[in-house]
């Protein structure tokens, strides 16, 4: 239900297979010489030790990515408690964009760098600072940026400067992210480069869940008031510009740290990329050519519609049906180790020649339980008590629901990973990976901008009556009789379905053929 939250799954997980082929690409011809390294070292040096501080570095650089990350997914949540319109939901949507479109830019980060200072600490650490420097200088006007007026009082929000500096603030954080996936590479041993993976999976995560879950719990004054206070009071115990002004200070103290104290060691001349950036582009346009990847990239483009107003539009109709924003982000923290455990079974279990058999079992499971969440919201208003709080039994059904929309979302997301990995071209891995990888981005992002655009277009307005019934054709001459007669959430959630179902017909056989064509049908050479 989190549109933020499966973005930084798509990301995390699509980064790390990237990584591990690119890895392998440039180290191949290291196996041998690594094999007879660890044959002389005693025992006791192979393992973490040399790498423990590399580990703890990467680590570290993962946690502070995933702030911004976290805190960009949390502001339509405090944007939605505040009545903006859906049109501006779709407007901020644009900020998780950078992620999506960082293929255009990162080969200049690979080609472009200053030698005596580092490769890729020549982006790191300016990259780094202006993130800090982003976050300093929004955490002074962010309030008035969010409607929040002098002395407690509301004004309008601006949803197109939150828009162009969230968006900047991705920008630099897909820019950091590039950086330190390429920095890993180098600043690891070839024995614990498997250690990269998981540096990305905790500390992203960790990163995305303090910006995210802790933010908007610890900004909450009822979940403040309910759990860490003797005394209520009317606000959090931290507010959106605090917790931005801590962050950048962190940001600032720390890339110093790095800066000064890691030297980045530059790899071998042989292991060197220097292709440089023409020739880059030169090989993406030889890959996107492939009569095989034009219609992966169309597929990639369109699969995800039928999923748009569900993944997008959810969870903001819960808050809007007065669900609290921080009990509906407490949700992802179960849901964690169960993505684990579903991540390793489906792995295991998958057939590793036709992985796309079972995204094309998950997909329709998937489209149903989409119309399951617009029961759910429809549902909220009958389960709310009088006071306006929901009993547990509604929040335990909301976690079901969740936990079965992950088994869908894993049985569809494990199978087009591993046909990433199973199709692109070894020679040039990296550059495959990430291409795949950002147009299946790019597939969940627009449509959940389009979902979010014409919510309230679709939407049927009425005004209310003398007897309390909503009517079309009464003339609404006060705001305050204005009624829904037909949210457009719902007929988004059905239009949804039955494009997915078209999509299934018309395009999985096409998805089938795709997974039997022979090597040389994937290869640019």
């Amino acid at each position: 239900m989190s549109t933020g939250r499966l973005r930084s799954t798509e990301r995390r997980n699509g980064r790390r297979q990237r990584r591990e082929i690119e890895y392998e690409d440039r180290h191949e011809d290291e196996d041998e010489a690594m094999t007879l390294e660890d044959d002389d070292k005693p025992k006791d040096v192979v393992g973490l030790k040399g790498d423990r501080r590399s580990i703890a570095l990467l680590m570290f650089l993962y946690v502070l990515q995933g702030i911004p990350l976290g805190v960009a997914a949390s502001v339509p949540f405090l944007l939605q408690t505040r009545k903006i319109s859906y049109k501006d939901q779709a407007m901020f949507s644009f900020v998780h964009w950078p992620f999506s479109l960082k293929l255009f830019w990162a080969p200049i980060v690979d080609s472009v760098y200053v030698s005596w200072f580092g490769r890729r600490k020549s982006w790191l650490v300016p990259t780094q600072y202006l993130i800090g420097l982003f976050m300093l200088l929004l955490s002074t006007s962010i309030d008035s940026m969010m409607g929040e007026g002098e002395n407690g009082g509301e004004k309008s929000v601006s949803v197109f400067t939150l828009t162009a500096v969230f968006f900047l603030l991705n920008f630099l954080a897909a820019t950091q992210d590039i950086a330190v996936d390429g920095w890993a590479l180098t600043m690891l041993s070839k024995r614990n480069v498997g250690w990269v993976s998981t540096c990305n999976t905790v500390g992203q995560t960790a990163g995305y869940f303090m910006g995210n879950v802790v933010f908007l719990a610890l900004e909450s004054a009822e979940f403040c008031n309910k759990y860490l206070r003797a005394e209520p009071q009317s606000t959090g115990v931290v507010t959106l510009s605090s917790f931005l002004y801590f962050w950048g200070i962190i940001f600032f103290v720390s890339t110093t740290l790095v800066m000064i104290l890691k030297t980045e060691l530059s790899p071998a001349p042989q292991h060197e990329d220097n292709r440089g950036i023409i020739s880059a582009y030169r090989q993406l346009w030889k890959i996107v050519r492939l009569p095989s990847i034009l219609s992966l990239i169309v597929i990639l483009l369109t699969i995800k519609i039928g999923f748009a107003a569900s993944d997008a539009v959810t969870g903001l109709k819960l808050i809007e049906e007065g669900v609290p924003k921080e009990h509906l982000a407490m949700m992802a923290v179960p849901l964690v180790p169960i993505d684990i455990v579903l991540a390793i079974v489906i792995t295991k279990y998958m057939p590793s020649q036709r992985p796309l058999d079972l995204l094309l079992k998950g997909m329709p499971f998937r489209l149903l339980l989409g119309l399951g969440f617009a029961l759910l919201v429809w549902w909220a208003p009958s389960a709310k008590a009088a006071d306006g709080s929901y009993p547990l039994y509604f929040y335990a059904i909301m976690l079901f629901s969740s936990a079965l929309h992950q088994v869908a979302v894993y049985c569809m997301y494990v199978p087009i990973m591993a046909f990433f990995a199973k199709v692109s071209d070894p020679v040039i891995g990296g550059t495959y990976m990430t291409l795949l990888n950002t147009v299946s981005n790019l597939g969940g992002n627009w449509p959940s901008t389009v979902a979010l655009w014409l919510v309230d277009g679709l939407t049927w307005k009425g005004c209310r009556t003398a007897d309390g019934a909503c009517s079309s054709t009464d003339d609404c001459s006060r705001p305050e009789t204005a009624c829904t007669i037909l949210d457009g959430y719902y007929i988004e959630s059905v239009a949804c379905f039955v494009i997915g179902v078209l999509w299934l017909k018309l395009r999985g056989r096409q998805l089938r053929e795709l997974q039997d064509l022979p090597p040389e049908r994937w290869t640019s050479r």
